[in-house]
């Protein structure tokens, strides 16, 4: 007689449980732990990566010339970071980096820079980046 049978004669609530004891088994379950840790940083850092870019610039609207009509609030430029190339708002996964002298918006991550994409005119039209970097002292040339 097989554990099935022996386990419905005892009924529903006594069915035998099989258990994956061996080795395989255990290594089967420690990749699913990983596989499940893994999905979860990837899922926190896509969060934060989404978070801190749209920190940066909580503006929307106004995205035809001549730019007007948004609604949000502008980069304060007063309370951004100073670095030697221009500006940085630091975010807990990614920091935005704006260089003054290029006008590129730029990702910095572990320490590796990327860049990301030049300002665009409603950009400059609204958050007026061009005077921020003047009043600093950068040599403007975007």
């Amino acid at each position: 007689m097989s554990n099935l049978e022996r386990s419905s004669d005892r009924g529903l609530g006594s069915a035998v449980v099989s258990r994956d004891i061996t080795p395989l088994g255990a290594w089967r379950r420690l990749v699913q732990a990983f596989a499940f840790i893994g999905f979860g940083l990837v899922f926190l850092i896509t969060t934060g990566l989404i978070d801190d870019v749209s920190q940066f610039d909580q503006t929307r609207g106004g995205y035809e010339a001549p730019y007007t009509g948004w609604t949000g609030t502008p980069i304060d430029w007063s309370v951004v970071d100073v670095t030697p190339d221009g500006f940085a708002s630091r975010g807990s996964v990614v920091d935005v980096l704006v260089n003054c002298t290029t006008g590129m918006i730029e990702m910095e991550v572990l320490g590796l820079t990327f860049p990301f994409r030049g300002l665009s005119e409603r950009a400059i039209a609204v958050h007026h980046p061009r005077e921020a970097c003047a009043n600093e002292g950068f040599q403007v040339q975007f």
